[in-house]
């Protein structure tokens, strides 16, 4: 993103101006993914969903669709930028490791949210590869619960899932902490920005970021579910989330509002592709 501070060495020194317009179009296919999930959300509130409402259901509906693959081929190659971004992002962050106090504090915080976003954006990158390429499959609560009940079979295991479940918990506070106290804003520079935009992504942001938080929290919920239970049948990813929300009183409604959060979520990641992140 031209002028972007906070990644200008490393990107320089990847050949940045490359990197960074990959970067961008990582954030607009990673922004499609969420305005996807969110339609087959709705769809799901209302009665007519028929793919998964995550994100292995929203890339099974670009496969379908009449330029399906090529679409795929850039949202793998836009999020395979945006990991190598976040990876690039720990090396300039890696210096401050050695430092003290806050700045030390600082480096390590950064270190650790770029490699967990290096292996989200990753890891949808292999799904997008994955369909693209003929051999991906919408149903995810399936594989979700394959996986927890491998993971019980590992000493430890029952603990491991738990504490995964507690971490998303975690992560879904920070999400409406974040949306609430427009947090958000502290990491773009707007500087530059008209008042418009300003108040756009403020909006966006303000509404997306909690209604991820709750779409996190439900996953979070079900995977401590399942470690209490013992039971990989509760342990069903963000569609069995989004199921567990319609099945709530007035779920009808509070999905709908959920997937109208993602969808806003998705609509501020086309509105963030335009500004540089804030150092």
């Amino acid at each position: 993103m031209s002028g972007q501070r906070s990644t200008s060495g490393a990107l320089g020194a990847a050949d940045g101006d490359g990197l960074e317009n990959l970067a961008r179009v990582g954030l607009l296919a990673y922004g499609v993914v969420h305005l996807l999930v969110a339609w087959l959300a709705l769809q799901l509130a209302w009665g007519s969903g028929g793919e998964s409402a995550d994100q292995s259901g929203a890339l099974s509906t670009v496969a379908e669709s009449p330029v399906g693959k090529p679409l795929l081929w850039i949202i793998a190659i836009g999020l395979i930028a945006l990991a190598v971004w976040q990876a690039l992002e720990v090396l300039r962050w890696r210096s401050g490791w050695s430092a003290s106090g806050d700045a030390r504090s600082r480096a390590v915080k950064k270190s650790v949210k770029a490699v967990a976003k290096a292996v989200v954006y990753a890891a949808l990158a292999v799904l997008a590869i994955r369909f693209a390429t003929g051999g991906g499959s919408s149903s995810s609560q399936q594989q979700q619960q394959e996986t927890t009940a491998g993971i019980f079979g590992w000493p430890g295991g029952r603990w491991l899932v738990g504490a995964a479940g507690l971490v998303l918990l975690g992560v879904a506070a920070y999400h409406v902490y974040k949306g609430a106290t427009k947090r958000f804003l502290k990491e773009i520079d707007l500087g530059q920005a008209p008042a418009s935009a300003t108040r756009l992504v403020t909006r966006l942001g303000q509404v997306g970021y909690p209604a991820k938080g709750v779409a996190f929290g439900v996953v979070g919920g079900l995977l401590v579910h399942a470690a209490v239970t013992f039971d990989p049948a509760d342990a069903s990813g963000l569609d069995g989330a989004l199921r567990t929300i319609l099945d709530a009183p007035f779920g009808q409604f509070l999905l709908t509002l959920v997937a109208l959060g993602i969808a806003a979520f998705g609509a501020y990641l086309f509105v963030r592709a335009r500004y540089p992140e804030r150092t």
